[in-house]
């Protein structure tokens, strides 16, 4: 979008698409904003009802994020007219309208396009007070970072296209994808949080640095602190990776410096696109343990895993900790 023209200033814009961040926020009045954005992507399981309640979070928490509460989706499909049982697609419509509806949102319409390829998601539209938005440049210099869901989905969903993932992986991984985002927004707005985005296609490494971009500063990473899902390691080790592996890279480019003690497959997780991940956070260190401890009653591996500095040369320092 970098090379579209600029847009004539908005004052009521209070997050736009300049910081890549989650979600659109816009002001209505002092107490009141919306909240707004779309996503939709292909199966990653094979479930039709899994891969539809999936989706739906994964839309979802785009909102969580910015520390918003949902409240309307639209859907968004692609799927073949022929060559495809239409019932695959009630199924996985069913999965997410049970999944919005779960979490307090109402859906109030949709769009369909006749495509070989199948997709699904929502736009959704959420409400704030436009003084507790948690944004991707709210990152300040003495802030600790908290992860509070593991990764490696992507991993495993080649996996599970390839036939090598065993179903305790495959039932982990849905456990995480389906676990909402919408204690850790509770939770932010409980401890006043300011600086936090979501882990989806973008990656660990991905999303940290676009955080780091925004807020100014320096992110470094304790790659031993991570939490991983089970069997993730495993699969990337046997080069079970997405192209996300690689454009992930591309996009952080050189505003990286990884340890060469980071062993090659915990660096392809770190890479390695998200869906429905978990949400990252910056806070005071005071705040930290406390905070932490409110988000382990609904993300057990939650974890603290970094911390933020003044800017430096790389806008990202992964070492092997441990």
């Amino acid at each position: 979008m970098s090379g579209l023209p600029k847009q004539p200033a908005d004052p009521n814009l209070i997050v736009g698409f300049d910081t890549a961040d989650d979600a659109g926020v816009y002001r209505l009045r002092d107490d009141l904003a919306l909240v707004q954005t779309l996503d939709f992507f292909t199966p990653i399981v094979d479930d039709p009802y899994d891969y539809g309640r999936i989706a739906a979070l994964n839309s979802i928490n785009d909102v969580w994020a910015m520390a918003g509460t949902p409240i309307t989706a639209m859907a968004i499909t692609c799927f073949p007219k022929k060559g495809v049982d239409p019932a695959i697609l009630g199924e996985i419509m069913r999965g997410g309208l049970e999944t919005i509806n779960k979490y307090g949102v109402t859906l109030i319409g949709g769009h369909s396009v006749d495509n070989e390829q199948i997709m699904f998601g929502y736009s959704v539209t959420g409400v704030i007070d436009p003084n507790k938005v948690a944004t991707n440049a709210g990152a300040r210099p003495g802030d600790v970072i908290i992860l509070t869901k593991p990764i490696g989905t992507g991993v495993i969903s080649t996996g599970i296209k390839k036939a090598r993932a065993v179903d305790s992986v495959i039932a982990g991984s849905v456990e995480t994808m389906l676990t909402p985002g919408k204690y850790a927004a509770e939770a932010m707005r409980e401890f006043d949080v300011k600086a936090a985005t979501d882990v989806t296609g973008f990656a660990l490494m991905g999303h940290t640095w676009e955080m780091a971009c925004a807020s100014k500063v320096t992110i470094e990473i304790d790659a031993s602190a991570v939490p991983l899902l089970d069997g993730a390691l495993e699969l990337a080790s046997q080069g079970m990776l997405t192209s996300g592996d690689k454009t992930n890279r591309e996009y952080v480019g050189a505003d990286v410096q990884i340890d060469e003690s980071v062993d090659e497959s915990l660096v392809k997780l770190l890479f390695d696109p998200q869906t429905a991940g978990g949400m990252l956070i910056a806070i005071s260190e005071d705040k930290a343990k406390p905070l932490l401890a409110a988000l382990n009653k609904h993300y057990p591996h939650a974890r603290l895993i970094g911390r933020v500095f003044p800017p430096a040369p790389c806008s990202i320092i992964v070492n092997g900790g441990g």
